[in-house]
C-alpha cells in the first residue's frame, strides 16, 4: 500500500542550529580557528557615536567568507543561501527567526568603511599570523608568480590608447575617479632616482603605454596574457611561503607584466614590515628574472633563484657578447679584433650601460660583417652584472632546482584552486580597490581552508593545531 506522509501537528519545537552543523564542516573548523573580535575596534573610528544601530560588521564579514569559501559569486544569491543554510546560518551566529542583511549592504560598507580602513588586508594578515603561530610558514624560502583574473568590463566600451581626461558623454563613475585620481599621484611622483639608486630602485622596465583603454572599468589592462583571446584583466600576485604554500601577501595589479614584477618589492617589504618575515631566497619565472630586480633583491640580502632574462645571444648570427673580453680595471671592451669600445657612463633605464666602438675602426675592420649592420658596434652591460653572473652560478645547483619544483606550488596548487575551487574567473568589483579586495577575500579564504585542513592532520612543530 502507498503510504502517506501526515503533516505534523506539533506546534513547538525544541530546535539548536548547533546540533545540526556536523563536526568535521569546513565552517566549523574556521570558527574554531578565526577570531574576529578586533573587528569592531578596528572599525569604530569609522562609526558615528550616535543614531541608529547599523548592521553588524562581522556578519558581513562572516557572510563574505562563506560566499569566497563555497564559490557563491552573486552577494544576491549568497544572501539567498545564507537564508536558507542552516550551517551558513550558523557560521554568520544568525538564528531561525534572524534576517538575513539586504544585499545592497555589502556595497555600501566595502566601498566606505571597509575600504577606508583597509579591514580586507587586516583580516588577511590576522591569518597569516596564525598560520605562523600554527608552524605552517618557514621564512626562509619564498616564491612568487601572478595569474591573469578577467575584469568586469565588456569589449565594447572602450577608447584607444591611453586616456588622461574622461570623455564628456561618459559618466565618471567610482573606479573612474579612482583611475584619474591615480593619473594625478603618478604624474606628482613622475620625478624618479636614476637606476641604481638603493632605496627607491624600481625593479623592473619602464611600463608601457596601454594600447587600449575601458571606458567602465580604466585601470585593467587590455591583454591576452594567460588566455586565448584579448580582454580587460587584472593579475593577483601571490608570494607564498614555500614551505607549505601559505600565501603570505597578496597585491592586485593591471595585467601587465612591469605591474607585476614592480609588485615583488611592495610584497616583500611589506611582509617584512608587518609580519617580521624577510626571506633568505626567492623563486620565480623568468618574467623576474631582469637585472634590476636582481639586483634589488641581492642588495637586501636575498638569493634571487630566479633564471635571467636574458637576450644577449639574439644577435641574428652575429658576435655576441660572450665573444668580447671585458676589462674591469678600464672599464672597456676589447671586439674580437683587438678594437676597444668605451662608455661615456650613460645608465639607460633598464638599468644597463652600452660600450660603443669607434666608427673608423669598425670600418676599417675585415670582421666587420660577423660583428654588426651598423656603422659601429655597441655591446651593453648591466649595473648589476657581477649579480647576474652570481645567479648564473646558481642555476645548477640543486636548491636552484628545488626552489623551481617549489615554485609550481603557486600556479599549480594556489591559482587552480583559485579559479576551480573558489570560482574567481571574472571578478565582480570594478576598479584596482575592486580588484584588491577580491584578491585579499579570497586568499583568506584560501589559507584558512589549509589551516584547518593541516591542523586537522597534525603538522609537525605545531602545538597551536595539536591543542
Amino acid at each position: 500500500m502507498m503510504g502517506r506522509q501526515d503533516e505534523p501537528e506539533q506546534l513547538f519545537y525544541k530546535f539548536r542550529l548547533e546540533r545540526h552543523v556536523p563536526a568535521d564542516h569546513l565552517l566549523r573548523r574556521i570558527d574554531a580557528v578565526l577570531d574576529l573580535g578586533t573587528i569592531r575596534r578596528s572599525l569604530a573610528p569609522y562609526y558615528a557615536a550616535g543614531g541608529r544601530p547599523s548592521i553588524d560588521p562581522e556578519l558581513m564579514i562572516r557572510m563574505l567568507l562563506v560566499g569566497y569559501a563555497f564559490a557563491i559569486r552573486s552577494e544576491r544569491r549568497l544572501c539567498e543561501e545564507v537564508h536558507l543554510n542552516l550551517a551558513y546560518r550558523w557560521f554568520c551566529r544568525l538564528g531561525l527567526e534572524d534576517d538575513v542583511p539586504d544585499h545592497s549592504t555589502f556595497s555600501k560598507n566595502r566601498h566606505g568603511r571597509f575600504r577606508d580602513s583597509d579591514l580586507f588586508r587586516q583580516l588577511f594578515e590576522q591569518v597569516v599570523r596564525l598560520c605562523m603561530e600554527a608552524g605552517l610558514v618557514g621564512g626562509e624560502g619564498f616564491a612568487i608568480d601572478a595569474s591573469v583574473i578577467e575584469a568586469d568590463a565588456g569589449l565594447g566600451r572602450k577608447a584607444e590608447g591611453k586616456l588622461t581626461t574622461w570623455p564628456d558623454d561618459e559618466a565618471v563613475s567610482r573606479p573612474v575617479r579612482e583611475y584619474l585620481d591615480a593619473l594625478d599621484q603618478a604624474a606628482a611622483a613622475e620625478a624618479k632616482p636614476p637606476p641604481g639608486s638603493d632605496d627607491d630602485m624600481p625593479p623592473g622596465n619602464p611600463a608601457s603605454e596601454p594600447q587600449v583603454t575601458s571606458l567602465t572599468d580604466p585601470a585593467a589592462a587590455w591583454t591576452s596574457k594567460g588566455r586565448t583571446k584579448l580582454s580587460f584583466a587584472y593579475g593577483t600576485n601571490y608570494l607564498i611561503d614555500n614551505k607549505l604554500a601559505v600565501i603570505v601577501d597578496v597585491e592586485a595589479t593591471p595585467a601587465r607584466w612591469q605591474a607585476e614584477v614592480a609588485a615583488t618589492k611592495t610584497m616583500l617589504e611589506r611582509t617584512k614590515e608587518r609580519l617580521g618575515l624577510h626571506p633568505q631566497r626567492l623563486a620565480a619565472d623568468t618574467a623576474y628574472g631582469s637585472g634590476l630586480m636582481i639586483g634589488w633583491l641581492m642588495r637586501r640580502g636575498i638569493e634571487p633563484h630566479v633564471p635571467l632574462l636574458d637576450r644577449e645571444r639574439q644577435t641574428k648570427g652575429l658576435f655576441t657578447r660572450a665573444d668580447f673580453n671585458f676589462d674591469d680595471q678600464s672599464n672597456t671592451f676589447v671586439c674580437p679584433g683587438g678594437k676597444t669600445l668605451k662608455s661615456n657612463g650613460h645608465v639607460r633605464d633598464d638599468g644597463t650601460v652600452p660600450y660603443r666602438a669607434s666608427t673608423t675602426d669598425c670600418r676599417a675592420c675585415s670582421l666587420k660583417s660577423a660583428c654588426t649592420t651598423g656603422a659601429k658596434r655597441v655591446v651593453t652591460r648591466h649595473i648589476f652584472e657581477k649579480e647576474r653572473e652570481h645567479v648564473r652560478a646558481l642555476k645548477g645547483t640543486e636548491a636552484f632546482k628545488r626552489s623551481a619544483r617549489e615554485r609550481k606550488k603557486v600556479e599549480m596548487l594556489l591559482f587552480a584552486h583559485l579559479k576551480r575551487n573558489l570560482g574567481l574567473r571574472r571578478l565582480r568589483l570594478r576598479g584596482l580597490t575592486g580588484a584588491k579586495d577580491e584578491f585579499l577575500i579570497a586568499a583568506t579564504v584560501q589559507n584558512l581552508k589549509k589551516l584547518v585542513r593541516l591542523c586537522a592532520n597534525g603538522p609537525p612543530n605545531a602545538p597551536q593545531c595539536t591543542a
